[in-house]
């Protein structure tokens, strides 16, 4: 079993920045790939990206390349999601996970551990 917790959220403007963090416990040999994933009320779950636990190998959703940045310690066993020039539609609650075996999917089913998520709001 893997612990999730998300931190880091909060209401920001639009063009401002945050960063989100994630804290893995518990089993985390397990951990071969992590991921970010966020779901908006009404909409589905949506992928933001992904890193490779090992291998550092790091993969961004569409809607968020050349803003966002994934970054992992593994030494504290945390990934971070460094969000710059936010913008209002990336208002949605922000869910970190980790997936294995493997690592990099898109896809939620993909992913076996979740953290509770963390609320991101984006004024206009």
């Amino acid at each position: 079993q893997v612990l999730l917790v998300e931190s880091g959220g909060g209401l920001v403007q639009a063009g401002g920045s945050l960063r989100l963090s994630c804290a893995a416990s518990g089993a985390t040999d397990r951990i071969h790939g992590m991921g970010w994933f966020r779901q908006a009320p009404g909409k589905e779950r949506e992928f933001v990206g992904a890193i490779s636990w090992t291998g550092g190998s790091i993969y961004y959703g569409d809607p968020v390349k050349g803003r966002f940045t994934i970054s992992g310690d593994n030494a504290k066993n945390t990934m971070y999601l460094h969000m710059n020039s936010l913008r209002p539609e990336d208002t949605a609650g922000y869910y970190c996970a980790v997936q294995y075996p493997g690592f990099g999917s898109r896809w939620s089913s993909d992913y076996h551990y979740w953290g509770q998520g963390t609320q991101v709001t984006v004024s206009s």
